[in-house]
């Protein structure tokens, strides 16, 4: 994805101001404003692409897994002598939050995301350019705003709502949402623009969005709200919404992923692997990825991800078995940030191919030689092997975060319908893929979607899902042992609070 030129930074904007009263010997030129910058359909392009870009940061997408994967029972942090931010949201040390920054980092960036995706909403929409170019644009700045919105939300409940490009510092604070009834209505609505204006991709565009995405993230809206409310997760008890209804809708939407002749694109992988293969950032699963490409010259629009999971070892190239193979595949080592839970790790079903494939306990020189195991403590955990880039140039990789997956579309669709036998062959999918047997049969409807919570659990591991599930079903302070031991309630643990970077900064919130 191409990279957008236009920086709009409100230091420089107080900057330029400060020179007001300068007297200036030449007069300024090569400034971008709204007046000149939203002329032509290579302005539109680039002013989409920026929207993209601020999610491409690595403080929003490596907090993707510390707030969606770190305060569970998947991954535990990096061991520190000192207590840092990545400890604070595996231990749940609420007092610590407000100035946590890795949560004060996303929820920046989501902010970010929001004001750069209301300009396109604003000032495309008024473009003389070719109809179907300007809708696409306009669709997925809609679809990003309500990515953003979705992902505030989860995380930190009632947020400010910001409609319109933030142009003067009065609009800056503004206060939060009255209600999660209006926030959540905004994506809604959001989303259902994104569809009327996307259209489906003849072939996937990593980094970008199409009319898949916008029905996959509305499928995914509904059946959080649907269960989060069946669950009695605090705040969401509250919402004026029909839980029957809202499974409803989360299986129509999910229907038109999973079930819709017109979408061609997006579908299972059958070799797991192939999944996570970072030569294939447009497999068929790729419904949302983000743009990461190894040959990138800052980061961001190169991914150092890999690095997250991995242990150190040798400081140097080290080698994996690929499957059940004996091809090895190359791999840098790592930083230790996001180390697999052991607990979690031996909670797989045996023979479970997402654990012996995915999760790796030795490693090997170019020679096929052991060097380093689990077994031997010379590998002091097994790590994630999701995120492999066997091409890596020095630390730069094409390793990319999985934002929305087929399969995670295929568990929602599975979920809100209970036990059909649509259900059933979606679900089975995904366990045959893992080497696993067929789910057991005739399950009650609460069985049956407590079974799929919990494949959601391993088939999406490590990809910044599972604390939201467990939110949704009002499970953290019940499933957590960091919770348990320190008596949380489910009150405490719903939403973070705001970061005090912003509330001190804003005297409505």
């Amino acid at each position: 994805m191409k990279k957008n030129t236009l920086i709009l930074l409100s230091s420089a904007i107080w900057g330029m101001l400060s020179l007001a009263s300068c007297d200036l010997s030449e007069s300024p030129y090569g400034f971008y404003s709204e007046n000149n910058f939203y002329k032509t359909e290579a302005d539109a392009e680039a002013a989409v692409n920026y929207i993209y870009d601020a999610i491409t940061y690595i403080e929003f997408s490596r907090a993707i897994v510390f707030l969606g994967d770190m305060p569970t029972d998947v991954l535990d942090p990096k061991t520190s002598t000192t207590e840092n931010d990545n400890q604070q949201l595996d231990e749940w040390k609420l007092e610590s939050f407000k100035s946590n920054s890795s949560l004060g980092n996303f929820y920046k960036y989501c902010y970010i995301t929001i004001n750069r995706a209301n300009a396109v909403i604003k000032n495309v929409a008024l473009m003389n350019i070719d109809e179907k170019i300007k809708q696409r644009y306009v669709g997925e700045a809609y679809f990003m705003r309500a990515y953003a919105y979705f992902s505030l939300t989860r995380n930190f409940g009632l947020v400010p709502l910001h409609l319109e490009p933030v142009e003067t510092l009065e609009q800056s604070t503004v206060g939060a949402a009255k209600s999660l009834d209006e926030l959540w209505g905004v994506i809604i609505s959001d989303l259902e623009l994104a569809v009327n204006n996307l259209p489906f991709f003849e072939k996937a565009e990593p980094g970008r969005a199409d009319k898949t995405a916008a029905y996959s993230l509305l499928a995914k809206t509904y059946l959080y709200l649907a269960s989060a409310k069946e669950h009695n997760t605090p705040k969401y008890v509250d919402m004026s919404l029909n839980v029957d209804d809202y499974y409803i809708k989360a299986a129509e939407y999910a229907t038109k992923v999973v079930d819709n002749p017109e979408q061609t694109v997006f579908g299972f992988e059958s070799n797991l692997l192939d999944i996570y293969d970072v030569e294939k950032p447009d497999g068929k699963e790729h419904i949302f990825i983000m743009s990461m490409d190894r040959t990138g010259i800052d980061e961001g629009q190169y991914s150092k991800l890999s690095k997250m999971y991995l242990p150190y070892v040798s400081g140097g190239t080290i080698y994996m078995k690929q499957g059940n193979t004996d091809k090895m595949i190359a791999s840098h080592d790592g930083w230790s940030e996001y180390v697999t839970n052991t607990r979690f790790y031996n909670s797989f079903e045996i023979g479970d191919l997402r654990h012996d494939w995915l999760i790796v306990d030795k490693v090997y020189n170019a020679a096929g030689e052991v060097i380093a195991s689990v077994a031997d403590k010379k590998l002091s955990y097994p790590f994630c092997r999701k995120f492999i880039d066997p091409n890596f140039i020095g630390d730069k990789t094409s390793t990319r975060p999985y934002l929305i997956r087929y399969s995670d579309i295929a568990l929602t669709y599975a979920e809100a319908v209970g036990p059909t036998a649509k259900a059933y062959d979606l679900v089975n999918y995904v366990r045959n893929r893992a080497g696993l047997s067929n789910l057991e049969p005739n399950l009650s409807l609460e069985a049956f979607r407590e079974a799929v919570l919990l494949e959601r659990k391993y088939e999406l591991a490590f990809e910044g899902n599972w604390c939201y599930d467990l939110r949704r079903w009002n499970r953290l302070h019940t499933d957590i042992e960091a919770a348990r031991e320190q008596g949380l309630s489910a009150d405490m643990m719903v939403f973070y609070p705001i970061p005090s970077m912003e509330t001190d900064l804003n005297p409505n919130l």
